[in-house]
């Protein structure tokens, strides 16, 4: 018995129920975490989407060097950071 049997067996579900429901609590959970991290980005720059932190950029208000990291952080992460214009 392996052991996602045994653990299934323990909580009285199917193994490929407790696979399943583990993958989709797993995914919520770090995409909660990409969307805090982005949220907190946000609030550091005062922007809603990655277009108005680039804007900034350009125009002097933040140096490039300075955001870099959290610049592709947020460009990364926009596929769950819905742009809002």
């Amino acid at each position: 018995m392996t052991r996602v049997e045994q653990l299934a067996r323990e909580l009285d579900m199917q193994p490929d129920n407790l696979i399943r429901q583990s993958i989709e609590f797993f995914l919520r959970h770090k995409l909660k975490m990409i969307e805090s991290e982005l949220f907190l980005l946000a609030r550091k720059y005062g922007v809603k989407t990655v277009t108005e932190l680039d804007k900034l950029i350009k125009e002097g208000k933040f140096h490039e060097e300075d955001t870099f990291e959290d610049y592709f952080k947020f460009e990364i992460g926009r596929g769950s950071w819905r742009e809002r214009g």
